[in-house]
């Protein structure tokens, strides 16, 4: 089985924001991940990422908001997404202008 493309999809929040959800599914686990997908949903505001879910090989499932990382419990692909969802509400909440 090669890797299967599951998602990839930008979402536009606003003229300076937007989304960028990537999926694949793998013939096997990538090292450090005990699940067959490999993911990057990244969160871009004023051309900055401020909110990173990603899986690279050796480090595992983890996100990074600003600059810190913290571990990530992945579960499901649709939690995984909803997970982001929630933190880019939180986001977007904790930083909007008075």
């Amino acid at each position: 089985m090669n890797a299967i493309r599951l998602l990839h999809n930008r979402i536009v929040y606003a003229e300076n924001a937007f989304a960028e959800l990537v999926l694949w599914q793998l013939p096997q686990p990538l090292p450090g991940s005990p699940h067959p997908f490999k993911y990057r949903l990244a969160f871009v505001v004023n051309g900055v990422c401020v909110l990173r879910y990603d899986n690279e090989a050796g480090k595992g499932d983890h996100r990074h908001v600003g600059t810190t990382e913290s571990a990530y419990a992945y579960t499901t692909p649709e939690a995984l997404i909803a997970d982001f969802q929630n933190d880019i509400a939180r986001w977007t909440h904790d930083n909007r202008n008075p």
